[in-house]
């Protein structure tokens, strides 16, 4: 073999070898890729596609706004990163949180919410969930951070599935009922209390992927468990939440939802 052929020879592993580094450290949220990457990835096994439905509500005077999306968004990455056949698709922001008209229910009372409508945040889910299934996805998965609009997620799955299972796509609702049974438990066995809105267990989360500490803001813990709810905002003291907490309940979620979506892949 001359040098030349040497060269070229080695030359070419160097590339194979650069881009298969670029494809094991590539993004698992569809936002980051172009277009021809995310293709590419779907064709090279990422077949199954996540749609996590966050939202944006008041949590009191010592939480932000964004709590749901930032769960939401750190759940949803790190599922894919374990799965590794799954990508992520933007976090759904908003969610049903109240009657938005002159008289406000629920957290509309609190400036700063969002709210949707039924209709509105079923005909989103559905929408993305064709986006997915349209990009190449045979598999999609469809949970979310809030409460409400569970019953919605629910439904888009089930309608969706039963339109295109005899294509071979698949879509399933995921549900996040055993994690926070867990959560609820470990505060439970630690005599600590705090399970409610923006309470200890939402606190613990947002810490956990809070490094910067932008979002908590424990000065004012005690102003957020003063009450009554209908003034604070907030129905649990947060006062015990941790980032190592917040860690653990991360991990419920986690696990939670990859045992679902494995078992669910097993099926079809």
């Amino acid at each position: 073999m001359s040098m030349m052929t040497r060269l070229a020879a080695t030359m070419a592993v160097a590339v194979v070898s650069g881009s298969s580094l670029v494809a094991q450290t590539r993004s698992v949220f569809i936002e980051d890729l172009t277009s021809p990457e995310l293709r590419d990835a779907i064709t090279a096994g990422k077949t199954s596609a996540i749609i996590y439905a966050g939202g944006i509500e008041q949590n009191g005077a010592h939480m932000a706004l964004i709590k749901h999306n930032v769960i939401a968004r750190h759940v949803a990455g790190q599922i894919a990163e374990r799965l590794g056949t799954a990508l992520v698709y933007p976090i759904i922001p908003f969610s049903m949180n109240g009657d938005p008209s002159a008289e406000k229910a629920g957290h509309m009372r609190f400036p700063g919410t969002i709210t949707v409508s039924s209709d509105v945040f079923l005909g989103v889910i559905r929408g993305v969930t064709l986006s997915a299934i349209s990009a190449g996805f045979k598999h999609v998965f469809v949970m979310g951070d809030h409460g409400g609009g569970q019953a919605e997620l629910k439904l888009a799955a089930e309608s969706l599935d039963n339109d295109w299972k005899a294509k071979g796509v698949h879509v399933s609702y995921i549900t996040l009922t055993r994690s926070a049974q867990q959560m609820t438990a470990y505060l439970t066995e630690r005599k600590v209390r705090g399970a409610g809105h923006a309470g200890t267990i939402e606190t613990a989360q947002v810490m956990a992927v809070d490094p910067a500490r932008q979002w908590v803001h424990p000065d004012k813990f005690a102003v957020s468990a003063a009450g009554p709810e209908a003034v604070t905002g907030v129905s649990a003291d947060p006062a015990a939440a941790t980032a190592e907490m917040g860690r653990v309940f991360l991990d419920y979620k986690i696990a939670d939802a990859i045992e679902q979506i494995r078992t669910a892949l097993a099926k079809k």
